[in-house]
């Protein structure tokens, strides 16, 4: 590091790098907020209230519902930002804590405006390529008189997509804001009373989990709104409200976009540095973990920021809003098919079933409000023996969450989704909703039971560690492995149940067909969601807990001090792993919802009924193939991101000791800003790949095959084949990220266990081996791919399908010819190429027609034009 980045004291050192190569000296703050700051107070009052006096004017022109959804969100926003005024008016600690907490909150804020430059300028690139496909896509007559024209659905999807990703981007920066300065504050904590540090995390994880599910649940009323202004919706020639929904799909992408890259950059930055200061400093150095001597340990307590906190924000809004948009959908296709009327004091009863979803979000933005609230501060000893079982404080406040959520879920569905059509119809959505809020819950366990060191699980692996690298890794392998069972069966139950219960409601179509399975499955992945809030404050608890334990270790903070971050990093461990195995759950449900929205979509836009998908058709099962291999080829080359990168970071730290011998004796200091930029380049530059395939995939499988669909007269080839790809990919993506999380939780914590003195403690061949397995063999990989995975199958790859089915499928059913000719045999000149087919013999026996939803086509009208296909796209 240059002299003048070297003042101020770290630990045992009279210096230290305040700045980072490539980083800014001063805290980084978006644009946005930069401007808002720099305006006269007074200025930005008003700004404000006229901004929330048009909010709630547009909302009221819509719906009751949706101005209590604002009314909810804006309360929800402010106690946010009370807690933060609760957080940071606690005491940072002596001068070397708050030295430590400003270097890592320079890395972290560095690489995020780095990060975020980065993936808004291909934000925009995407806009442009969506707003081209769109422009040049054809449209039907029927969205045309609706005011859906080419221009108007290229503006709305475009618009929709980039405020999906600025308020993914922004969901990212606060769950990284409030870690960099809420873990110094639970290290000082820790010096008093570890009651005191676990409610400073607990609330500062609150803070953003509040504002990141607050922002998803107003992002799409606010756009749902406007789109029901803008486009008249419901009056005479314009679309339906059932339809409106089909719009928001764009907002979704948007959010994975960002969340894909946030969480392969961030996870890519974590489990690099983690390898390079584990590996080096603790198996081959025996030095502890967080030592101020390891070159690596600032970038690897960045990492859990970036990673763990940015990402994480990033990903649980994108999950959410992919949720809400999808069970809108499949709530507003079942009431245009059960024909659905009637009005009631507070709505018309079509919107009951398409708002049921933000509803049932912000109450969980009050309920989780709740549980975090009761977790306060005592005056304990500051002994950690002296308190009770985080984990256990933790789980009574999920405990009282969960039981708000029942209650609240049932007063929603009898609010929102009872109809005279079937009067009990509401009962049974309100089961399904306590299945998927049971299945949340049995969820959190078994990801607990197979990761926490209390259990029998990971004491086994930890106990494989006493025989050897090798067994280590053969154990946790097969922890992850079998860990798979419970959960797929509890998924399986889930959806089955749900179905069924929907099915048995009582709606039906015109023609007595019960059409409320789907949505009860909807209904069971919001019932699993409505504790999303108080979910996201756990897993933000984790890294804010290892952050301060770090903190404390390189500040030579008493070892009392240190056995309280100890025990509270590993209830955040647990945490991390219980919440990520919640969110693949959950994410599982939502798969199957986003999956029927986009043969809800591919069928309203081809007129055709598009609900079964057999896989006999070769071409149908080689989608399958593909999508169940990309899986496999995305986890490769995520991996292979953070080997790459480690062995730089692995490099680094070892030259360092070789170079700098006085490092161990505390004569020299590390170059930690090295290893910082290290990581930092080499993860954008590695998030590229893997985040390309993810995108571009379902993409061209689509094209190709409707291409060879145009040929041989299979006008949805393509969107059957897209769809066998998304169930293929949602079944191998749900195993195999399961077996990622729990394999990778189970190896950390076997690793903790082994620290709290269990097996030889630290330092012993046991523990070298046990952090072997948390590096090389475990978490350090996997952990970096299996969040991704969980939300890349089950959210970003339907949607990109979502958005983009018109690529794979003709409209009007898509037949060569492009237009229906006629519903009988007489005049065919309504047939667009009949002149350019050269053979009016092709047009003259109902022997060359078939008929496919009362409109007679031409099969072998087939002189379209390949540039006019090209045009139609």
């Amino acid at each position: 590091m240059d002299d003048d980045m070297e003042s101020g004291n770290l630990g045992p050192y009279k210096d230290r790098p305040r700045t980072f190569p490539n980083m800014r000296s001063k805290p980084y703050t978006p644009l946005i907020f930069r401007i808002l700051m720099r305006m006269n107070v007074r200025v930005v009052f008003i700004l404000v209230l006229l901004g929330l006096g048009a909010v709630f004017y547009v909302g009221a022109r819509t719906s009751p519902i949706i101005v209590f959804v604002f009314t909810v969100c804006i309360i929800s926003f402010l106690i946010s930002i009370y807690l933060t005024k609760w957080v940071l008016s606690k005491d940072e600690g002596p001068p070397e804590m708050v030295q430590i907490s400003d270097a890592i909150r320079d890395g972290a804020e560095g690489f995020f405006r780095t990060q975020y430059g980065t993936i808004s300028k291909m934000a925009v690139l995407l806009a442009l390529v969506i707003l081209g496909i769109y422009l040049f896509r054809s449209t039907t007559p029927q969205q045309e008189s609706s005011g859906l024209g080419r221009y108007t659905s290229a503006f709305i999807t475009v618009a929709s997509f980039l405020l999906g990703a600025l308020c993914s981007g922004i969901a990212g920066y606060v769950g990284m804001w409030v870690s960099v300065r809420a873990n110094v504050r639970v290290s000082s904590a820790a010096r008093r009373s570890a009651r005191e540090a676990l409610q400073i995390a607990v609330r500062a994880g609150g803070f953003s989990a509040i504002v990141v599910v607050g922002m998803a649940v107003i992002g799409v009323a606010i756009l749902y709104a406007t789109f029901y202004v803008w486009l008249g919706v419901d009056s005479p020639g314009s679309m339906k409200v059932t339809d409106l929904p089909l719009l928001l799909v764009g907002y979704g992408f948007g959010a994975s976009f960002v969340a894909l890259f946030a969480q392969l950059g961030g996870g890519i930055y974590t489990k690099a540095a983690d390898v390079g200061a584990d590996l080096v400093g603790k198996v081959e150095q025996g030095i502890p973990e967080d030592d101020p001597r390891n070159p690596a340990v600032i970038a690897d307590l960045v990492g859990d920021n970036v990673g763990d906190c940015a990402a994480r924000g990033a990903d649980l809004f994108e999950s959410i809003a992919a949720e809400i948009i999808s069970a809108m959908i499949l709530g507003g296709t079942m009431a245009q098919r059960c024909k659905i009327e009637g009005k009631c004091p507070f709505y018309v009863y079509p919107s009951g079933f398409i708002l049921f979803p933000l509803v049932v979000h912000s109450f969980d933005l009050v309920i989780s409000t709740v549980g975090i609230f009761s977790i306060r501060g005592t005056r304990d000893t500051g002994s950690i023996g002296a308190m009770e079982d985080p984990m256990a404080i933790l789980q009574k406040g999920y405990s009282i969450t969960i039981l708000l959520a029942v209650v609240t879920f049932g007063l929603s569905t009898r609010w929102m989704l009872y109809t005279e059509q079937a009067p009990s119809a509401w009962l049974h959505f309100a089961l399904c909703g306590l299945v998927g809020i049971m299945t949340a819950y049995v969820f959190v366990w078994i990801t607990k039971y197979y990761t926490d060191y209390k259990h029998e699980p990971v004491r086994t692996l930890a106990l494989s560690s006493s025989t050897g690298h090798g067994t280590n890794i053969i154990a946790g392998i097969s922890l992850g492995l079998e860990s798979t069972a419970l959960p797929v069966l509890v998924i399986s139950a889930s959806i089955v149940s749900a179905f069924w219960l929907g099915r048995t409601s009582g709606l039906v179509d015109d023609a007595g067909n019960p059409t409320g399975g789907l949505f009860g499955t909807a209904v069971a992945t919001m019932g699993m969601l409505s504790t999303a809030a108080y979910v996201l404050t756990m897993d933000m608890f984790g890294p804010i807990a290892d952050n301060a334990g770090g903190i404390v270790e390189m500040s030579q903070q008493p070892q009392s001090v240190r056995e309280i971050t100890d025990v509270l990093d590993a209830v955040g461990n647990t945490t991390k792993a219980t919440t990520k195995g919640f969110a693949i759950g959950s994410a599982a449900l939502a798969s199957f919802l986003l999956f029927s929205a986009y043969m809800d979509e591919v069928a309203a836009f081809a007129h055709v009924p598009f609900t079964q998908v057999d896989i006999a058709i070769p071409e149908v099962f080689v989608g399958g193939l593909l999508g169940s291999m990309l899986i496999f080829l995305f986890s490769a080359w995520a991996c292979s991101a953070v080997g790459r990168t480690a062995q730089e970071v692995v490099n680094e730290v070892r030259r360092q000791f070789i170079e700098r011998p006085g490092i161990m004796e505390y004569m020299e200091k590390p170059d930690y800003g090295r290893c910082v930029a290290i990581v930092a380049s080499a993860s954008l530059r590695e998030m590229i790949k893997p985040g390309a395939l993810a995108i571009v995939s379902p993409i061209v499988v689509g094209l190709v095959f409707r291409i060879l669909g145009f040929y041989t007269g299979q006008p949805l080839l393509g969107a059957k084949v897209v769809a066998s790809m998304l169930m293929f990919a949602t079944v191998s993506g749900i195993l195999m990220a399961l077996f990622l999380n729990t394999a990778g939780g189970a190896w950390d914590n076997a690793k903790k266990y082994i620290e709290t003195g269990a097996l030889g403690g630290k330092g012993s061949d046991c523990h070298k081996a046990a952090v072997t397995g948390d590096t090389d063999g475990g978490s350090a990989v996997m952990a970096n791919t299996k969040y991704s995975l969980s939300f890349f199958l089950a959210n970003l790859f339907p949607e990109v399908s979502a958005m983009l089915f018109q690529c794979f499928c003709f409209d009007d059913i898509g037949l060569q010819c492009g237009r229906p000719i006629q519903r009988h045999c007489g005049a065919f000149s309504s047939c667009p190429y009949q002149n350019a087919c050269n053979d009016n013999s092709r047009h003259g026996s109902c022997l060359s027609l078939r008929v496919v939803h009362n409109e007679v086509y031409s099969p072998d009208c087939t002189i379209s034009l390949y540039y006019s296909y090209l045009l139609r796209m």
